[in-house]
């Protein structure tokens, strides 16, 4: 008989805080009237960590989509992305990708279309 699993029980193994990288827009698809932000993590071990994103402050959930966790060597990797329109891109607001993992301090990267152009 298999003993019982807690969901609160601490992770077995080390627990590795998650790099996390921040990638604007494309110049193809803000020409082509889109964008697209990416959230990348990686190397955090154990999985659970958790992404959010905030716009000017404000958390937002419609046009995010989150990968599902990847593991290679109990390692750990995944993505978020946030999509949206061109014109809304170029307002000139901030944009936050916020991850919590575990008991670590939250790590979050941010954004906004003057530091990305050129």
């Amino acid at each position: 008989m298999c003993p019982p699993v807690s969901l609160l029980s601490p992770p077995a193994g080390p627990m590795v805080r998650p790099s996390v990288s921040l990638l604007p827009p494309s110049s193809e698809q803000l020409s082509g009237g889109s964008a697209t932000l990416a959230c990348l993590l990686s190397g955090y071990s154990p999985q659970g960590a958790v992404v959010s994103w905030e716009v000017d402050g404000t958390e937002v959930t419609e046009g995010v989509l989150s990968s599902s966790e990847e593991e290679k060597s109990g390692r750990y990797s995944s993505s978020s992305t946030l999509s949206l329109s061109q014109e809304r891109w170029m307002k000139g607001e901030q944009y936050s990708c916020h991850v919590l993992h575990h008991d670590h301090s939250p790590v979050s990267q941010s954004l906004d279309p003057e530091s990305c152009s050129e």
